[in-house]
């Protein structure tokens, strides 16, 4: 067995204490069946640490009111409000008006594309890419089908499952009125050259939406450097509550028609939050980057009085040294078991083109059968397509069950990477 703990060291400050960290997460010191989990499951929803539990318990026993009254608890409220749309400005880097609370990824999509329709013309052509979560897909297939629109497709590129740039280059053109594109793959795990699809749309006066939901736990966010119209992320998927954020650029915002109740005001960012929103999630959601800035501290790479952008940057240096170990570890393991179809990038040289997520597939046993297995030595991990309908279709895997993944975050250890590995070997 390998030597274990030792995968990463900040560049300055005290080592990276990955027990100490997973201290904080309740459900890492909980026995399931009798026994600890190991939690590989995080593509679909991470855990969370006891700060945001306390959070959501406190904003329901102190805070928990509606906005805009004249009375103790609504004023709470309005702070909770507040603080949440700062605290998401500072993950996403944009101001706090640009922010818009909704359930999840998904429905803040559909609400905006609703909204964009007006704009969008028949003959005109809609990009999206054969890599994305059908939350990135199918919003934009019913505006083209409801205006008119013709939707073009960036294809993947099946031997590393990377967008197929040079054709992404043709596609977009002055016809081009919205590119929706992923910043990591959900199955994958590969990382888009985001920031060059966005500058080809900005090029041809399109606008850009950015699915950042599947890269948000694993690295740092900047939709003004982005220069993208557009970013939804989900808090649930970066150690929060179920719920969605949606940034959108202050002009468009403001420009733009929202589909909202009469007596709701035209300020951002309510224009766009129809209804009463989660407050209790939104106090949780503070809570859970508040925990991602406190680890640059806790670990001496950055001072407490640092901005919360600041302390989140420096995190970020941190979690992503973590995470390389950890996908370095899995990439030689999953590659060396014979039995295994790995898809994705392969090459250790490239690992800052992907996240901790890996696909595959077994010779002998289908994701199902594997998925319970592991779950039987209390390894939990996804089997299915994951919502990626195109990639599934494009790999061939759509009508077989489509593949076993796993997805590791900062709190997971290379014990647990070993231990897994052996069990899949023993299938």
């Amino acid at each position: 067995m390998k030597e274990t703990g030792t995968l990463a060291q900040p560049k300055r400050g005290g080592a990276w204490d990955v027990n100490r960290i997973r201290s904080r997460f309740p459900a890492l010191q909980e026995d399931f069946g009798g026994r600890p989990a190991i939690f590989f499951d995080n593509p679909a929803g991470t855990q969370v640490p006891e700060s945001v539990i306390a959070a959501i318990s406190d904003y329901l026993r102190r805070r928990n009111a509606n906005t805009d009254g004249a009375f103790e608890t609504s004023r709470r409220t309005g702070e909770v409000y507040e603080e949440a749309h700062r605290a998401a400005a500072d993950f996403m880097g944009c101001r706090p008006e640009e922010v818009i609370y909704g359930a999840n990824m998904t429905t803040l999509t559909f609400h905006l594309t609703r909204s964009l329709a007006h704009g969008i013309s028949p003959g005109d052509e809609i990009v999206v890419t054969r890599s994305d979560h059908d939350a990135n897909v199918a919003p934009w297939m019913l505006l083209a089908r409801d205006t008119g629109a013709v939707l073009r497709w960036i294809d993947l590129r099946p031997e590393d499952c990377t967008l197929d740039m040079d054709q992404a280059g043709s596609l977009i053109s002055d016809k081009t009125r919205v590119v929706a594109i992923g910043y990591a793959s959900n199955a994958s795990g590969t990382i888009h050259d985001v920031k060059r699809l966005v500058g080809w749309a900005r090029q041809a006066g399109a606008l850009s939406f950015v699915d950042a939901v599947h890269y948000a736990p694993h690295g740092p966010l900047d939709a003004a450097a982005l220069g993208c119209d557009f970013l939804a992320c989900s808090p649930y998927k970066f150690f929060g509550p179920h719920s969605g954020l949606l940034y959108g650029k202050k002009a468009l915002l403001e420009q733009m028609e929202a589909y909202k109740v009469r007596p709701a005001s035209d300020d951002l960012p309510v224009k766009w939050e129809t209804g009463t929103q989660n407050h209790e999630a939104m106090a949780g959601v503070t809570a859970a980057i508040d925990y991602l800035a406190s680890l640059s501290v806790d670990f001496g790479n950055a001072p407490p009085e640092a901005s919360r952008r600041s302390r989140l940057l420096e995190s970020w240096k941190l979690i992503g040294a973590w995470e390389k170990g950890l996908i370095r570890r899995l990439l030689e393991g999953l590659t060396s078991i014979p039995a295994l179809t790995v898809y994705g990038i392969l090459d250790p040289q490239r690992l800052d083109e992907r996240v901790c997520t890996f696909i595959f597939r077994h010779q002998d046993r289908d994701p199902l059968e594997l998925a319970r297995y592991l779950a039987h030595h209390n390894i939990f991990a996804w089997d299915g397509d994951y919502y990626a309908l195109e990639p599934a279709r494009r790999l061939d895997v759509a009508d077989k069950g489509g593949w076993l993944r796993i997805g590791l975050v900062h709190y997971n250890t290379p014990e647990e990477a070993d231990r897994f590995l052996e069990v899949v070997e023993s299938a």
